[in-house]
């Protein structure tokens, strides 16, 4: 966790403090929850491509709960691939 905690905070500027980290790794519980509920199951944050779809799922859901601002393509683009190689690999349609 706290790997992904410094690439969170590393992708939102802020690395001077800690006063945000326990907000900040309910977000990224958060995200890995939300990730597999959209169908990765075998999610696994040490793997550098998930815990980079974690961090951005993260680093979304800070950055939106101003603006409320839709999902960015490049995210959803990024959920989609990591389900559909999921469900390839497991030769699901």
């Amino acid at each position: 966790m706290e790997t992904l905690l410094t690439m969170l905070k590393t992708d939102l500027g802020i690395m001077s403090s800690n006063a945000y980290d326990a907000r900040l790794t309910q977000y990224i519980t958060s995200a890995i929850a939300y990730i597999i509920a959209e169908g990765a199951l075998t999610l696994n944050v040490t793997q550098p491509e998930d815990a980079q779809l974690v961090v951005m799922y993260a680093a979304w859901m800070w950055r939106r709960r101003d603006s409320m601002e839709g999902m960015p393509q490049m995210l959803r683009r990024a959920l989609n691939n990591r389900v559909f190689r999921e469900k390839a690999a497991n030769g699901n349609d």
